[in-house]
């Protein structure tokens, strides 16, 4: 089974609101761009990935927890971010019953997390060699 398929199977098992948020979540991560790559992980968690991990969601029994991985370093102008807030590197969204799901500004904060793992991957990339300059001899 892939993971896609396992993310499915998931959702489909969440009957209550959970099953209805998880999957408006996941479509907004999905449209925010085509390369985003769906993972299976930690025994059962989906996550979303490119160029690195972006989020992780999983449901609990009052909520839907959406982890970005690298969520401190990124700008949440729309202030989503509600959950997590005094770490040094992850922050979440927690949904409860009744949220709605921002949708345009999900997509700004998972292109935020695309642009954030693409500009660490630059980071640190080996650097090129150098060209080696011919010396001129003298006549």
């Amino acid at each position: 089974m892939t993971p896609s398929q396992r993310i499915d199977q998931l959702i489909a098992g969440i009957t209550d609101w959970r099953g209805k948020t998880f999957a408006g979540i996941r479509n907004s991560i999905l449209e925010a761009d085509p390369q985003i790559i769906e993972e299976w992980k930690w025994m059962g968690s989906p996550v979303w990935s490119r160029d690195g991990m972006i989020a992780v969601a999983n449901a609990h029994k009052d909520k839907v927890k959406l982890t970005f991985a690298y969520g401190a370093k990124l700008p949440d102008p729309d202030k989503l971010f509600n959950a997590g807030l005094e770490g040094n590197a992850r922050r979440a969204i927690d949904f409860f019953e009744g949220d709605r799901i921002n949708a345009r500004a999900l997509k700004n904060l998972v292109r935020a997390a695309i642009d954030y793992n693409q500009t660490k991957l630059k980071k640190n990339a080996p650097a090129a060699p150098r060209a080696k300059v011919a010396k001129s001899k003298k006549p």
